[in-house]
């Protein structure tokens, strides 16, 4: 059984087509910045062509070794690294002819994607089709990011978890959760990196946004049960796993469980979610979404002794100026104490772009601001911008976990809508000055505090 990566989403499996071009994903810069200081000789790679392809993949695989060397004694009770026994594999799956690495019955096996065998102890890798659009489109980290991960089920390995896997009951060790681990590690080994503790590879942290995009494209497709084979998570549990390596440490992410970790990936539930994709027309979503969002903030604020002004959402067809600054197409108006919703342009394009929960993302931002006015608590700064995301990715659980027929709840794909719009776009963490985090790695971070851990987690008290 082969560990990978993930399927590339239609978005990538396009530019495979296409791998001569250069295409953006709308919001997110290209990744342009290097992370190599030192190459290596590639030569130690199997049927590697000696290009500048193999020198970043075995750059990155040699410092991916020396962190394992570190780390994996001081995560697993002393026990020693074991290299691999049976080597890294670059595979040409342009060439028909080409010789196909073990585990596969031939090149084009490998089209695409990047793997580990456990019974092989084996990573390949396609160089002709997968590592350079990936550096293309979202830079060289990204591909730090992979073959960190693929590296992540060659540790699962040395510390049982494969073998523990194959006899044991597969509730308790699901392909998610396994995926979800080989994340986790690939965030660590990056912390490392970004830290400057490597020998050969550096990471200046705004490189990491294209990164996190990538992973959406290799998310599970929208729908998929969190118990299916294969499944690796969607672009929210995937970027949290991430997250948690890169935060935390190689150690949280040896104990993850089925007992400690939660998945926001689920099926449909009905035939016409499935036929909408889980999206709501925008004007649907607004008249939803209003006094629902409402309800929640009187009940969290009245916990707290406080009185919820109710603000009215208000459509405007330019561009909110309310406030001290630009807060997007949505604003928080304290001198009324409204919302101002842009009806045209921006919001309604994400909305149509990315889906219903990108517009839910940034509204229930907006409510947050309002509900941090009520508290009392500054509205501009650092603390007020993580706040906004916080409360606004708790009011994102409250819906992930609301159940019942006919009632406003989120659907599969929608948390992953979430990370799309805060990777691409601050408009959710503008402050009453219209100032934000600059990355959307900090961004996802401070949502997820609120969508993992609740309302509690904001500090609102």
């Amino acid at each position: 059984m082969t560990r990978s990566f993930g399927v590339a989403g239609a978005a990538l499996a396009l530019a495979l087509t296409l791998s001569a071009c250069t295409t953006t994903v709308q919001g997110v810069a290209l990744g342009t910045g290097r992370v190599i200081k030192e190459d290596v000789d590639s030569t130690f790679i199997k049927n590697s062509d000696g290009g500048e392809i193999d020198k970043l993949a075995g750059t990155v695989v040699k410092d991916v070794e020396k962190f394992w060397e570190e780390t994996f004694p001081a995560t697993f009770d002393n026990k020693p690294w074991q290299p691999l026994r049976g080597g890294y594999y670059s595979v040409d799956t342009s060439d028909k002819a080409a010789p196909a690495p073990p585990c596969t019955d031939q090149a084009s096996d490998v089209e695409g994607n990047a793997f580990y065998c456990p019974s092989a102890d084996i990573i390949a890798w396609d160089r002709a089709s997968l590592l350079p659009v990936l550096k293309e489109r979202f830079g060289e980290a990204s591909v730090m990011l992979v073959l960190a991960h693929e590296m992540g089920h060659a540790v699962q390995r040395r510390a049982g978890i494969t073998q523990a896997a194959q006899r044991s009951d597969p509730q308790r060790y699901p392909t998610i959760l396994l995926e979800s681990q080989a994340d986790c590690y690939a965030g660590a080994f990056v912390r490392w990196v970004s830290d400057g503790k490597a020998d050969r590879l550096q990471l200046d942290r705004t490189a990491l946004d294209p990164a996190l995009e990538a992973m959406v494209l290799f998310r599970d497709p929208v729908g998929t049960e969190q118990t299916a084979q294969g499944a690796h998570g969607d672009a929210f549990d995937r970027v949290s796993a991430f997250q948690d390596g890169f935060e935390k440490s190689a150690k949280l992410c040896s104990e993850i469980s089925v007992d400690n970790r939660t998945f926001t990936q689920r099926g449909f539930l009905s035939e016409q979610d499935q036929a909408t994709g889980g999206n709501l027309p925008f004007e649907d979503t607004l008249k939803q979404l209003e006094p629902d969002v409402n309800a929640y903030m009187q009940a969290e604020l009245s916990k707290l002794g406080k009185q919820w002004p109710n603000p009215k959402l208000d459509r405007v067809t330019s561009t909110p100026r309310c406030g001290q600054g630009d807060q997007g197409p949505v604003a928080y108006c304290p001198d009324d104490r409204t919302i101002d919703v842009q009806t045209r342009g921006r919001l309604a394009e994400l909305h149509t772009k990315i889906g219903d929960w990108s517009t839910g993302t940034i509204i229930s931002s907006r409510y947050a601001i309002a509900a941090l006015a009520a508290l009392g608590k500054p509205l501009t700064g650092a603390d007020a911008q993580r706040s906004a995301l916080c409360v606004s990715g708790s009011y994102s659980k409250f819906l992930l976990n609301r159940q019942g027929n006919n009632v406003f709840a989120l659907s599969p794909g929608d948390m992953d809508e979430a990370v799309q719009v805060l990777l691409g776009f601050d408009f959710p963490a503008r402050d009453l000055d219209g100032e934000a985090p600059a990355t959307g790695f900090e961004r996802v971070a401070a949502f997820r505090t609120g969508a993992v851990d609740g309302i509690n987690a904001c500090n609102l008290d």
